[in-house]
């Protein structure tokens, strides 16, 4: 799989992730089955990634439990409280249910008090109780204030909305975190799954071909791993027929500028062949 460096450290990451949300709040150890062969299929891609959340229900309590199907794990959670002494509570809750000592990167989930959660992030960076900090927010609404935050604050990683028909981010952050050093994840990038359900009826236009797409998934998220400021996309799966089209986007070559506003292009006309 193709990688890209965080722009902090130079340390590799490969470009497409494993989101968490709804697929891995499972409890049960015959309801995380399924999970072990999506793990272990996501590693043998070259896939490290894993990003969840409390607000995730099970889902830290299933990484860490299933965590050594993965060769090498970067595990990103989130701090999603208000209050210093509540935020370190949940952090170091989260650390239990995840089996680790040291998290790779903890974000400010949606903002959430996130003046109050930096300061005590950096103290923890410093201790080596993480190694890097971030924010993230999944409403384009938030754009404002996450470039504040990004031009303001010494943060290693910020998580956004962005999408073929979403490329606000493009526009206003992406150019923001290239000049700050700071790296992108991208959630949300089937709008949920109603972009995927717009086009499930829709074949693929012509020209994927030329570099060997085989599912619309595979489109879009190529689409957003193809701009270079991208560090890492995030789709969630418990399917490994998902996963496959899914890996597929970070292989081989990527999407030209003038490829990516030809699939922006079609989008906005309704998706008629060409």
């Amino acid at each position: 799989m193709i990688e890209r460096m965080i722009p902090k450290s130079g340390e590799p990451t490969p470009v497409i992730g494993l989101g968490t949300w709804r697929t891995f709040d499972v409890a049960s150890d015959r309801a995380r089955r399924p999970l072990v062969e999506v793990l272990q299929r996501f590693s043998a891609a070259g896939g490290r990634l894993i990003d969840s959340s409390p607000m995730y229900g099970k889902a830290e309590e299933a990484i860490g439990a299933l965590k050594s199907n993965v060769a090498n794990p970067f595990i990103a959670t989130k701090v999603w409280t208000r209050g210093r002494e509540a935020g370190i509570e949940q952090m170091k809750r989260s650390m239990r249910f995840l089996r680790v000592t040291q998290i790779d990167l903890m974000q400010v989930h949606n903002l959430v008090d996130w003046r109050t959660h930096l300061q005590t992030l950096r103290s923890w960076k410093a201790n080596g109780l993480v190694r890097y900090i971030g924010v993230t927010h999944y409403q384009a609404a938030a754009f404002p204030q996450l470039a504040e935050i990004m031009a303001g604050e010494d943060i290693d990683f910020v998580q956004l909305p962005m999408s073929a028909e979403l490329p606000d981010a493009e526009q206003r952050l992406l150019p923001l975190a290239k000049s700050r050093g700071i790296g992108v994840i991208v959630n949300r990038p089937f709008e949920e799954g109603a972009l995927l359900r717009r086009v499930s009826r829709k074949p693929l236009p012509q020209w994927a071909a030329e570099f060997d797409g085989r599912s619309w998934s595979e489109l879009f998220l190529r689409y957003i791993v193809s701009h270079p400021a991208v560090t890492c996309v995030i789709p969630a799966t418990a399917s490994v027929e998902h996963l496959e089209e899914n890996l597929r986007a970070g292989e081989g070559r990527m999407l030209s500028e003038p490829e990516r506003a030809r699939l922006r292009k079609l989008l906005s006309a309704g998706l008629a062949r060409s």
